[in-house]
């Protein structure tokens, strides 16, 4: 049974104009000991559907599911108090901008000590010694200083390694890791992706990584999942997908990547993915997708067999004649 199953998302945000469906009808399983990334343009989908399993969504955000369990507990009937006892302990996020994440009326090591006297009811010293050992795992140079550091008085690096040190200070089953290493610099993302590769081999921690570095992904993860517009529009394997993508954004997303670039000019996806107002009758990348047809912009596709990758397309693109067949 997979560690987390969800199938058929969608959020819906009220907005002063009516409703934006921000996530569109998708399904996604992340097994024990799995690295699965989710990649697409900003404005995607993925920070969003990952914040609706975890219940941190606003008032404005309908969330509805068909199948929506962790660890065997079904997340949409739980109840507060019982939710509020998994989230952070069992699964845990990074989350995207530590600065507005962090509580600024308390220092870094209270907010590190109060998770770890909430979740594990350890003693006193006991959490000052996990602290200080979280912060040296996360290369945080003189922890015992740092830990009675206010979170502006830290760089914007530093406090990324710190949400990093609470996300993983109760040894999380599922780790939700949104753009974990956008604010640090090569050296220490090496250090956190490999600490992050090491907590999953010692403890079978599900990681989920949200990011737009296909280098990340290439490097780090065994499964990728492409979001566009709210909906999932392939899934493969790490290899497979780099080698043979399917759907005609996740191919255009590669090509950009400057290792794999044959012209001075990187090539680049013309417009915008569609907002509230714009959105597309049929395939959603239809606009921008320059092997559309007729039917692509009235007709939204359905989703592919596991052998294509369940690519949201018509014309599925690197289709083996034993596959078409």
């Amino acid at each position: 049974m997979a560690l987390l199953r969800i199938r058929n998302l969608s959020v819906e945000f009220a907005t002063a104009t009516g409703q934006f469906r921000a996530v569109d009808g998708v399904d996604q399983d992340v097994n024990e000991s799995e690295i699965l990334a989710i990649v697409g343009e900003s404005g995607s989908g993925k920070s969003v559907s990952m914040l609706a399993v975890m219940g941190l969504l606003p008032w404005t955000a309908t969330v509805t599911a068909d199948e929506m369990t962790f660890d065997g507990q079904d997340l949409l009937k739980i109840d507060p108090a019982a939710r509020r006892k998994i989230i952070g302990k069992d699964m845990a996020m990074i989350f995207q901008e530590p600065m507005s994440s962090l509580n600024p009326c308390f220092t870094v090591g209270w907010q590190i000590r109060e998770a770890l006297r909430k979740h594990l009811k350890m003693g006193r010293q006991e959490r000052q010694t996990r602290a200080i050992e979280l912060f040296e795992q996360v290369g945080i140079p003189d922890p015992e200083k740092r830990l009675s550091a206010f979170p502006h008085q830290m760089s914007g690096g530093m406090n990324q390694r710190v949400m990093i040190a609470m996300a993983i200070a109760c040894k999380p089953k599922l780790l939700i890791a949104d753009e974990p290493t956008t604010a640090l610099d090569v050296t220490i993302q090496a250090q956190i992706l490999d600490l992050l590769a090491k907590l999953r081999d010692e403890n079978g921690m599900g990681l989920v990584l949200i990011t737009h570095d296909m280098g990340v992904v290439a490097e780090t993860a065994e499964r990728v999942s492409v979001q566009y517009a709210g909906q999932k529009i392939e899934e493969q394997p790490v290899m497979p997908l780099f080698r043979t993508p399917h759907h005609p954004y996740t191919s255009a997303l590669l090509d950009a990547l400057p290792e794999r670039a044959t012209e001075k000019r990187l090539p680049t996806i013309p417009g915008v993915v569609p907002g509230q107002f714009d959105r597309p009758a049929g395939c959603l990348f239809s606009p921008r997708c320059k092997f559309a047809t007729d039917k692509c912009r009235t007709d939204p596709p359905p989703p592919l067999g596991p052998d294509l990758g369940y690519a949201r397309c018509f014309y599925p693109l690197n289709v083996d004649e034993r596959v078409a067949s």
